[in-house]
């Protein structure tokens, strides 16, 4: 996933999915795929393409299958999907889909807008479909939402996502992302919050997914860097929302996060311009300008 090394870093591209979830206007599937294909050029080694949830609840994500027939996939990528249940794992097989994500939160307000079922109630499903995901040789990854606080519940404490990720890790998970879902997390937190759980799951095993509503993304970064994690979650352009978690703004900008680790010596395997390029490609099929720092800052040598 990533070159060896304390110096290397896996950035897990999340734009055409975290992305482009809760968009107003309907990205066309053909600018998302050549969103993807785009991304992969410029580096990407670990992607998600979408969810195969009920289009009623995430309607920008009803094209899933046609996106995965249309990509030209790279041999050494990985291309995720998230997936809700065991209809979800038939449909993501179905398109050849051979790494998924199981996503729940550390809190139960959150859990019940979401996914509508309880924290617990949401791992015991995923048994299911972890035991199945096992048997197919389909790579699995963990999401737990909500890690510093929840729109509903407010603070979350760091012993309540402890429990979650090490159920995570049971069930076969290569590795489980961390998410601020609201963006209100400040590097305060994340040495709280990362002080617990890497008491129980090694380094190498957890990744860090900010969002930027406080403007803390990068700084954030920089934190858990200092504790030892070298995998994020980024979206290039700095796209993101939740539709169960209004308050949510874009996920931090790959291409801000690839300012920073690029500046500090870290390698990342990305090319930033490749990045910005697909970023302002797809920016044409949206109702609004992109908000990463770096691509406003950015002159492009080819325009």
């Amino acid at each position: 996933m990533s070159e060896s090394g304390d110096m290397a870093v896996a950035i897990t591209e999340v734009g055409a999915r975290d992305g482009l979830q809760n968009e107003k206007v309907v990205v066309p599937t053909a600018a998302k795929i050549a969103f993807i294909d785009a991304l992969v050029a410029a580096g990407a080694r670990q992607i998600e393409v979408g969810s195969f949830v009920s289009p009623r609840w995430v309607p920008a994500m009803a094209d899933t299958e046609a996106v995965f027939a249309g990509l030209t996939r790279r041999a050494g990528v990985r291309y995720l999907a998230l997936v809700p249940n065991l209809r979800g794992l038939d449909r993501a097989r179905a398109v050849g889909c051979d790494a998924i994500a199981l996503f729940t939160a550390a809190s139960e307000g959150f859990a019940r807008a979401n996914i509508n079922q309880t924290i617990a109630q949401s791992l015991a499903a995923f048994a299911d479909v972890a035991a199945r995901a096992r048997t197919e040789g389909v790579a699995l990854r963990g999401y737990v939402s909500t890690v510093f606080a929840c729109p509903y519940d407010g603070p979350t404490r760091p012993e309540a996502v402890v429990p979650i990720v090490e159920e995570l890790l049971a069930m076969g998970a290569y590795e489980v992302s961390l998410g601020d879902t609201i963006g209100v997390g400040t590097p305060a937190h994340v040495a709280r919050l990362l002080e617990a759980v890497l008491k129980v799951a090694p380094a190498d095993r957890i990744v860090m997914h900010f969002h930027d509503t406080w403007g803390m993304g990068v700084a954030n970064v920089m934190a858990a860097l200092e504790h030892g994690i070298r995998r994020f979650d980024a979206s290039a352009g700095g796209l993101g929302g939740c539709p169960f978690a209004k308050v949510a703004t874009g996920n931090v900008a790959t291409e801000d996060v690839l300012y920073l680790l690029d500046h500090l010596g870290y390698r990342t395997g990305y090319d930033f311009a490749g990045v910005a390029r697909a970023a302002r490609a797809l920016a044409t099929s949206l109702d609004h300008p992109l908000v990463s720092r770096a691509n406003k800052a950015w002159r492009d040598p080819l325009a």
